[in-house]
């Protein structure tokens, strides 16, 4: 198997991927990761095994950076030449639904602390734990991670993250808060922070002169969506039956399946956005977790779908909130969508950020919510 850094210089210099001193640095913290986490997964001998000790702790990486500086495709490089078996790449937000799901089970079980069995049960199937896109947007889950962090660390899990925040920044201006910095001191401490913050966003160079707006719906709209969900995600076309999906949380127990999701784009079907009954707080969740969305089958709504009308003016307020670049199938231009009905006045305000959304300004602006938008 290829070494990481050298796997990095292939891609170099084969020019799939350009010069870029910050992922050259991150490279170096995460090769030297990939030496040290095989030398003590080699050194552990089998009587420490078979008395099912505890390894060593094996100092972490967490990168962090604006979308499409290339963190993602650098943790997974570090993962496919990793030489060792116990590992675990994992979307974070997937993880939490996961660890979400472990905790109410060991809570019905009554056996002790909930946390602590569920941070053993997951520390006997790996020595690595690599994460993506790391957020805290609730006090629950900024609860939840402290402890088990904390704990998976004192069983010798090695963690791998990345985000689009610095660690002092994570669940920034949540409820309760405070109790949150310990964790953060924790991250800090037990992990090389490494920045990617260049210049060139990878991801807006990649998405290109592609269309964001496709009409009419049919045939060709979806295949050249599909291309560029491809061109964002490096996914191999060819493998395209297998493309992931998940279940994004809600709230109060509700998930939303979303058919398509990978490194942080989703693909959605306009009926199941606006043609059910959701609010404001899932379509900030969709805004939260993904900073490319995919929605096709947008109709011409009359009067008799304003409410599918007003489900789709929140949406597009929270993907505008948080800057997700909005890729869409549709039968009519935006000022075309919903040309008469309650709320027409109002819809103005939607066109007019849907035409700003394919805008070059808006477009080159990182996603998140902390900064001021290209308009408005």
């Amino acid at each position: 198997m290829t070494r990481l850094a050298a796997r990095y210089a292939e891609l170099i210099d084969g020019g799939e991927l350009r010069p870029d001193p910050q992922q050259a640095a991150a490279v170096a913290a995460l090769d030297d990761l990939q030496d040290r986490l095989e030398a003590r997964c080699a050194d552990r001998g089998w009587i420490a095994r078979l008395l099912d000790r505890k390894p060593d702790r094996t100092r972490g990486a967490y990168l962090w950076g604006a979308v499409g500086r290339g963190k993602s495709m650098l943790m997974d490089l570090f993962y496919e030449t990793l030489k060792i078996e116990r590992k675990r790449r994992v979307h974070f937000h997937a993880f939490m639904i996961d660890v979400h799901a472990a905790l109410k089970k060991a809570r019905q079980c009554e056996q002790g602390d909930p946390i602590a069995t569920v941070a053993q049960t997951i520390a006997k199937g790996v020595r690595l734990l690599a994460f993506d896109e790391m957020v805290i947007n609730n006090s629950a889950d900024a609860m939840i991670i402290s402890r088990l962090f904390t704990a998976l660390l004192d069983h010798g899990v090695t963690v791998v993250a990345t985000s689009n925040r610095p660690p002092r920044d994570l669940y920034k201006d949540g409820l309760n808060r405070e109790h949150f910095l310990p964790f953060i001191a924790t991250i800090e401490a037990e992990n090389d922070v490494v920045a990617l913050n260049g210049p060139t966003d990878y991801r807006r160079d990649r998405l290109g002169d592609a269309g964001l707006w496709h009409v009419p719906n049919g045939p060709a709209a979806t295949a050249a969506l599909s291309e560029t969900f491809f061109r964002l995600t490096d996914y191999p076309p060819s493998d395209q039956a297998h493309v992931p999906s998940c279940d994004l949380a809600l709230g109060g127990g509700r998930t939303l399946h979303v058919p398509k999701a990978l490194k942080g784009v989703a693909v959605f079907s306009f009926k199941r956005l606006c043609g059910e009954p959701r609010g404001a707080s899932d379509y900030l969740a969709i805004a939260r977790t993904f900073h490319a969305v995919i929605v096709v089958g947008i109709p011409v709504m009359g009067p008799e779908m304003r409410n599918e009308a007003a489900r789709f003016v929140t949406l597009i307020d929270a993907l505008y909130e948080y800057r997700v670049k909005l890729l869409a199938s549709a039968d009519a231009e935006p000022d075309g969508l919903y040309p008469a009905g309650d709320g027409r006045f109002e819809f103005d305000r939607t066109v007019s950020r849907l035409l700003e959304m394919r805008s070059d300004a808006y477009l080159d602006l990182g996603h998140g919510s902390d900064a001021t938008t290209a308009g408005d």
